[in-house]
């Protein structure tokens, strides 16, 4: 079965909008992508186990609901441009756990090929969020999980902001049971491997390079 959730809240989808134009700039582009980082990490926490404690309000004593100090999360950023999703959810979620996943695109074969990989020692007691703007031919969300389940955590989800039919088919035909967030699908993938309409390369949108 496989599972993927489109994120349409209209906040979301406006701040999109506004990430796609050519004529956003670099520094707009950063504090978006942070924006929606932290609005589309609101709705992937939904259902995080929560708890029950005793605490005083000025009036009297309640049990009030709070998360599950066991289940802190780790939130893994595939570099480079998952770095602007991972700003804004950690504004949301500052007591999350962080771990990197270097891979870049081969761009001859598409494959991913991994550089760079450091996750906290005790992911395997945790709930992972694996994020990236983009899931274009899924190969480097493949790649990730494929890691990321070596460690054998707790859960694995993945969020991106744009996917192409094309990298989600790819990404649950390797892993159906891993729920896919994203904020849209868009029409497919062009003879290189980008997204189409999308919104260019988000790590040279995000960081100003080529």
């Amino acid at each position: 079965m496989t599972k993927t959730t489109i994120i349409n809240h209209p906040l979301v989808q406006h701040k999109l909008t506004l990430l796609r134009q050519v004529e956003t700039t670099t520094a707009q582009f950063r504090q978006l992508l942070k924006e929606i980082g932290m609005l589309l990490a609101y709705e992937v926490t939904r259902d995080l186990p929560i708890k029950y404690q005793q605490i005083q309000t000025p009036m009297k004593l309640m049990e009030a609901p709070m998360l599950a100090a066991e289940k802190k999360m780790v939130i893994v950023s595939i570099m480079r441009a998952g770095q602007g999703l991972l700003d804004g959810i950690l504004e949301l979620i500052p007591t999350a756990r962080v771990g990197h996943i270097g891979l870049y695109r081969d761009p001859s074969t598409l494959v991913a090929v991994e550089y760079y990989f450091k996750v906290p020692h005790d992911i395997e007691q945790r709930d992972v969020l694996i994020v990236d703007p983009m899931l274009a031919t899924g190969n480097s969300a493949v790649a990730a999980v494929d890691r990321i389940k070596e460690s054998n955590p707790e859960s694995i989800r993945f969020l991106c902001l744009l996917a192409a039919p094309e990298g989600i088919e790819h990404f649950h035909k390797y892993h159906p049971e891993i729920p896919l967030y994203t904020a849209a699908i868009d029409e497919k993938l062009d003879e290189h491997g980008y997204i189409i309409p999308g919104l260019g390369d988000a790590g040279d949108r995000l960081y100003g390079t080529r």
